[in-house]
């Protein structure tokens, strides 16, 4: 067997195994009868080729779909292959999802096949004096093999070098397209030269060589020692076009266009939520096990007699639930029972079922209660009357329920409470006794794990595929409401709901426990919040809903008057929407240069790219101004009308804690995060959110919170004396940098030391700055360089920050929330300083984020106990409050809460609040 030399690149036909494991037995399907048996193969080789090889850069390439370059040479080409079977088309999306979840680059090129894009990366890595191993059963890789590229059938462990190539084939690596040329490929509908099989075509390239050779020398070819030689001279004068074309088809292509991306080989970490749920969804239990105990693909298990057994264990479920005992609750004597059961109990899970995912607008249909010991029942109130099983009237269950509901000492799990919480306040019930969260605990644990709904958390911690929505309501368009839902069939969804929140709660609960400052961000910060967003959710905040309709009519007057502009520069009518035209008209037209290409290798028109281009030309700018103009018009002006709640008259946000790295919150239906205040358009928007009559809006925001918790957190001395002293900070960073006094900074002195101060604390290199400045990169490396020798606290912070980042995986906030950093350890630079950026900017924008929330839970308790009626939480913006105040108790609540917002966080430097007041948001910021 050839030797391999250590850690080489190795290159995977993805396609020819895909087939090869598709017809291999024994033929896998999951509980569903899907099947799973071809996505198991070849993943089981790939995890072999690990295990074997321990590589650190691969690629696996399969064919795209459509035609490619050899059908328009030769309409023939492949045409008597039968189209993919549907029971293997069905398993090509989950095998390209694993393959990415593994971390391994997954690369599909139209127009050539899988051969050409192997070709290409295996020559260039051959020329810059890489090993390359070709994972392949197709012999036409055999022509691609050199003293640096060797092949490898992983199903048969087979290996072939240069020599090996020679000893299976009969000829060399050289000679493998003329031999394919001569004797032609039915597999491929090659057609050759007739006549010309196996031997003969030995025989031809032995004696005299390849085909060039031979069509110089079609008179020597009678006097070659094998049958047919006399005659096979005119044969192959008559054939030359078709041999000359079968050299063509069979031909690998080593120059396909290639971008840097598709060229970035590096195996990434593995995205084990992914691969959770793939491995769920498949029923690959030894596999799903392996990743839950933290098993590296080379320590997974992968035997010969593995997908035997992954066929006996599919059914098996680790997290031993049993659907069958739920009890389905339709007396009042079941339900006082459960009742009875639930107040003895020391804590138990409860969830909703409801008509809507939206709070505002959805009935309740049921409840579903669980035990720590497994026991769980579904106590259905609001289906279809017309439903066969009949059920309890909805007060009675409503009655029977309060007080335990309404009681803090009875102690509840759920996910997501509160949702549940809002919902039952619509029906006059207040949730109290909420102890625990399963998505908080997830999103507290690891805030960048993957997601934190319920299904992929069973996957992820109970190995356990719980039913889906869609399992029991169906799909899209013809999908129904729960209470449309056979009560038979929501019973066991909706108890096994319950079920798996109180057994995903044992799992993550301990994790918590085990790491002291997490479970103090989560008993702290993110529990105490769920009530305070519900409060705040509920409020809704007032929309002058004839302003925005003026102002979408003007911002479609702009958005107009753009386009005209864009089409007189481009010199023809194009749409300004569709990256496909405006690539066209910019780079193949207008001939500018690409800066960067999309991973599809096309040139790309993101908004970063844009900006740059704008310097230059002015197409790129118009068309930013167009995007940003009517991304306002549609999101907001057009949209925030139509989020008016019918009973309330108000717009009702919806805000979300487990969702960003860091901690913030964001926010959806509307998403208020994102209105610009900058821009003339957005602060139009905000003058639409408007105070009632004998009310005013209250903005009270934190300021520069960002630059003060970079001085707590780097103890830099000049920083700190600024901050203590009062002075403006961007200006008193220009007079170190500048080398000027204090008084004489310019605006545009100060406007750079406000680019520096910000861009440090978000990781800005050099480069970035310079873009931002609109100067050299060595003028910005020097503003830099001033910058870190005037407070050289910030620079040591910076690095030890990475260092450690580094050596632990994550880092943490004042408070101890941490957010890992997978890539911070990347091979790939610019992957690991995407991650070094993050490590630096995530302690300080993760503890704003958690001081805000300290000061909203502080400013709602103030509200419940002491300003109901005066006062009342509407918003929640990065490092803002907005509230609604009455106007005669303004300048006293302005006072109070910025007391509890500078009290939210002890730091070295003091926190500051502007608050703000007026008839509108724009005029209280």
């Amino acid at each position: 067997m050839a030797s391999i030399p250590e850690n080489p690149l190795i290159l995977v036909d993805g396609s020819s195994y895909l087939y090869r494991a598709y017809y291999a037995p024994p033929h896998l399907t999951n509980s569903q009868g899907e099947p799973t048996g071809a996505v198991y193969g070849v993943i089981n080789m790939l995890k072999s080729l690990l295990r074997q090889f321990k590589p650190t850069e691969m690629a696996v390439v399969f064919d795209a779909k459509g035609k490619t370059f050899r059908d328009e040479l030769f309409e023939q080409y492949k045409a008597h292959r039968p189209s993919m079977p549907d029971d293997l088309r069905s398993q090509v999306a989950p095998l390209h999802a694993l393959v990415k979840a593994m971390g391994l680059p997954l690369i599909i090129i139209e127009g050539v096949e899988a051969d050409d894009v192997i070709g290409t990366l295996a020559k260039k890595a051959s020329a810059d004096g890489r090993h390359v191993l070709i994972s392949t059963g197709d012999k036409d890789m055999a022509q691609l093999v050199d003293d640096k590229v060797t092949l490898i059938n992983t199903m048969t462990n087979t290996v072939l070098d240069p020599a090996g190539v020679a000893e299976k084939f009969g000829v060399g690596p050289e000679l493998i397209i003329d031999f394919l040329a001569l004797m032609g490929d039915k597999v491929d509908n090659i057609p050759g030269v007739p006549g010309v099989g196996e031997k003969t075509a030995l025989g031809l390239l032995q004696g005299l060589g390849g085909i060039d050779t031979l069509y110089q020398n079609l008179d020597k070819v009678a006097t070659l020692d094998f049958r047919g030689a006399k005659t096979m001279g005119k044969k192959l004068a008559d054939n030359e076009e078709q041999a000359r074309l079968s050299y063509l088809l069979a031909t690998i292509k080593t120059d396909v266009d290639l971008s840097e991306e598709q060229l970035d080989l590096a195996i990434k970490p593995e995205d084990t939520d992914a691969l959770v749920e793939w491995y769920g969804k498949m029923e690959f239990r030894r596999w799903l096990a392996d990743v839950l105990d933290g098993k590296a693909p080379e320590q997974a298990a992968g035997p010969a007699n593995a997908a035997k057994d992954e066929a006996q264990d599919a059914v098996a479920d680790p997290a031993g639930i049993d659907r069958s005992d739920y009890e389905l609750v339709t007396t009042e004597k079941a339900l006082l029972g459960w009742v009875e059961k639930l107040k003895k109990a020391a804590l138990f899970s409860f969830d909703t079922e409801t008509t809507a995912l939206d709070y505002m607008v959805a009935d309740l249909v049921g409840f579903s209660v669980a035990l720590d010991d497994g026991q769980a029942a579904y106590i259905p109130f609001g289906h279809s009357p017309l439903d066969e099983i009949e059920q309890l009237p909805r007060d009675t269950v409503l009655d029977a329920f309060r007080d335990l509901l309404q009681s803090e000492k009875h102690l509840k799990v759920g996910q997501n409470l509160k949702y549940d919480m809002s919902v039952l306040a619509n029906h006059g019930i207040t949730l109290a006794g909420i102890a625990f969260d399963t998505m908080l605990e997830s999103y507290i644990f690891n805030s960048v794990a993957g997601r934190h709904d319920m299904d992929s958390l069973s996957l992820k911690y109970l190995a356990h595929k719980a039913i889906s929505f869609e399992d029991i309501a169906g799909k899209g368009a013809k999908q129904i409401t729960f209470d449309q839902v056979a009560i038979k069939d929501a019973a066991v969804y909706a108890a096994e709901d319950a079920d798996v929140t109180m057994k995903l709660h044992q799992v993550l609960w301990p994790k918590l426990e085990a790491e002291a400052p997490l479970k103090k961000v989560f008993q702290e910060i993110e529990l105490p919040l769920v009530p305070v967003l519900s409060r705040m959710e509920r409020s809704g905040v007032l929309i002058d809903k004839t302003l925005l309709g003026k102002q979408s009519e003007e911002l479609a007057t702009r958005i107009a008057e753009l386009e005209k502009k864009a089409f007189d520069i481009a010199g023809e009518e194009f749409n300004l929407g569709s990256p496909k035209q405006l690539q066209a008209i910019l780079f193949e037209k207008m001939g500018i240069k690409p800066l960067k290409k999309t991973p599809s290798g096309v040139p790309s028109v993101a908004e970063e790219v844009l900006q740059e281009l704008a310097h230059d030309y002015p197409l790129p700018k118009v068309i930013i101004e167009y995007r940003g103009l009517a991304k306002l018009k549609s999101t907001y002006t057009d949209k925030l009308p139509q989020l008016i709640h019918g009973k309330t008259g108000r717009v009702h946000t919806s805000y979300h804690q487990a969702v960003t790295a860091t901690g913030r919150l964001s926010s959806s239906d509307p998403n208020l995060q994102n209105i610009p205040v900058r821009t003339e358009e957005g602060r139009r928007i905000r003058q639409a959110f408007i105070a009632p009559k004998g009310r005013v809006l209250l903005a009270a925001d934190y300021s520069q919170i960002e630059l003060r918790i970079m001085a707590h957190l780097s103890s830099d001395k000049g920083l700190l004396a600024a901050f203590a002293e009062g002075k403006d900070i961007h200006a008193a960073t220009a007079a170190e940098v500048f080398g000027v006094k204090l008084d004489a900074v310019t605006n545009e002195q100060r406007r750079r030391a406000k680019a520096i101060n910000f861009g440090l604390i978000y990781g800005m290199s050099a480069f970035g700055l310079a873009r931002q400045l609109d100067i050299g990169r060595n003028e910005a490396q020097g503003y830099m360089n001033t910058y870190f020798e005037r407070y050289p606290g910030v620079l040591e912070y910076m690095e030890s920050t990475r260092q450690k980042a580094e050596e632990k995986g994550y880092v943490e906030t004042l408070f101890g929330r941490r957010l890992y950093l997978p890539e911070i350890t990347a091979r790939n630079q610019a992957r690991k300083k995407a991650a070094e950026r993050a490590a630096i900017n995530a302690p300080m924008q993760g503890t704003a984020a958690d001081i805000i929330k300290k000061a909203m839970i502080a400013v709602d308790e103030w509200i419940t106990t002491q300003a109901a009626d005066k006062v009342t939480l509407l918003m929640q913006v990065h490092d803002e409050l907005v509230l609604e105040v009455d106007e005669n108790y303004a300048k006293e609540a302005a006072a109070k809460i910025s007391e509890l917002m500078q009290n939210a966080a002890d730091l070295k430097v003091p926190l500051v609040v502007d608050p703000g007041m007026g008839m509108t948001w724009d005029e209280a910021h």
